[in-house]
């Protein structure tokens, strides 16, 4: 039986938070979920259209209201927050919704859940630890030997949106130390999957290629991204709230390293294309080499096994799953590819 019974889920229309409430809701029939989303670009409330109301509730509003927050999370039993801005390339258009949401609306929160003495889960990103240098023994070679990120890892944020999340975790941990909040952490790499916004990189490519666009990719691809299906994130972070020793931050991941340029190549293949459908185009600024995740601590202490670990298996259930869905992203998809032209200007 879970420990927690009722859980408010910030950020639970979006990509990652719909498929950990999905999650919860499938494999833990005993628990209530009651979801907190803004509903921004990245939050969409097909995401959840079919879920049960008896198990779930989707309450739509702002972390940054101190208010509303205070009074959901005296209803609850648990918080696990999801919610933030966390798109690079906004961040750097525009980083103030950034300092907005990831900073104060995490300090709402945990002071929220100090007053209620709740438990409070606080999902990251590795992108607050910077870069490591590119491995010489994947495509795209550099110098580093294999280094990876571990709970110990020093901070060295490189974009608005990495220093956001690194000042939202910081503040959990100031909140612990100096309150007594009953709070884990979590540091994830990329995750990918079903329902995540067209904006990222794996759904633009897949759905640029089912729209008859050529996929752009930037740089000369060789950065490197430590893949993690977002099934897999959810059973983590399930395992951290139920399990998890208070105070400690846990990393997630599932030893899926791939140079960009690999990761494209691979969709073109699955998708039936010539592996060289595609156009380079300029580097984003601050575009870190590489990101990389030691999770051998989290499997051992809390016993956490990821199911995905064949990367082109789970690719190709999220192919499938862009395909037989058109309905979810067409829209999308014309509103962002307008977005980027406007930009590109």
């Amino acid at each position: 039986m879970a420990k927690y019974k009722r859980i408010l889920v910030t950020g639970g229309a979006g990509f990652i938070g719909a498929n950990f409430v999905r999650y919860v809701i499938e494999e833990h029939p005993e628990v209530f979920v009651t979801v907190l989303d803004k509903l921004t670009y990245a939050g969409n409330i097909n995401n959840l259209i079919d879920l049960p109301e008896s198990r779930f509730k989707l309450v739509i509003g702002d972390i940054v209201d101190a208010e509303l927050v205070d009074q959901l999370v005296a209803e609850t039993d648990a918080i696990v927050h999801y919610a933030a801005e966390s798109h690079n390339d906004n961040s750097l258009s525009d980083p103030a919704p950034f300092i907005h949401t990831n900073l104060m609306g995490t300090f709402n929160l945990i002071e929220a859940a100090r007053k209620h003495d709740v438990r409070f889960h606080h999902v990251s990103t590795d992108e607050v630890y910077g870069d490591l240098p590119l491995r010489k023994d994947l495509p795209g070679r550099g110098e580093g030997e294999g280094e990876k990120f571990t709970p110990t890892t020093r901070y060295n944020p490189s974009s608005p949106y990495s220093a956001t999340k690194a000042g939202s975790d910081m503040l959990v941990k100031a909140w612990i130390r100096s309150f007594g909040l009953k709070a884990t952490l979590s540091n994830t790499s990329n995750n990918y999957g079903p329902y995540q916004h067209i904006e990222k990189f794996i759904p633009r490519q897949v759905t640029n290629v089912l729209s008859g666009v050529k996929p752009k990719l930037y740089g000369n691809g060789e950065n490197v991204r430590d893949w993690i299906h977002t099934y897999d994130h959810a059973t983590g972070v399930w395992a951290i709230l139920e399990k998890g020793q208070i105070g400690k931050t846990y990393l997630l991941g599932a030893n899926g390293e791939k140079d960009n340029v690999t990761v494209l190549k691979t969709i073109l293949d699955q998708m039936g294309c010539d592996s060289d459908y595609f156009e380079f185009v300029n580097d984003r600024p601050g575009h870190d080499l590489r990101y990389a995740i030691d999770a051998s601590e989290t499997r051992r202490e809390l016993g956490w096994q990821p199911k995905y670990n064949d990367f082109e298996n789970g690719l190709a259930k999220t192919i499938k799953w862009y395909e037989e869905n058109k309905d979810w992203w067409i829209q999308e998809k014309r509103d962002v590819e307008l977005k980027y032209a406007s930009i590109n200007r």
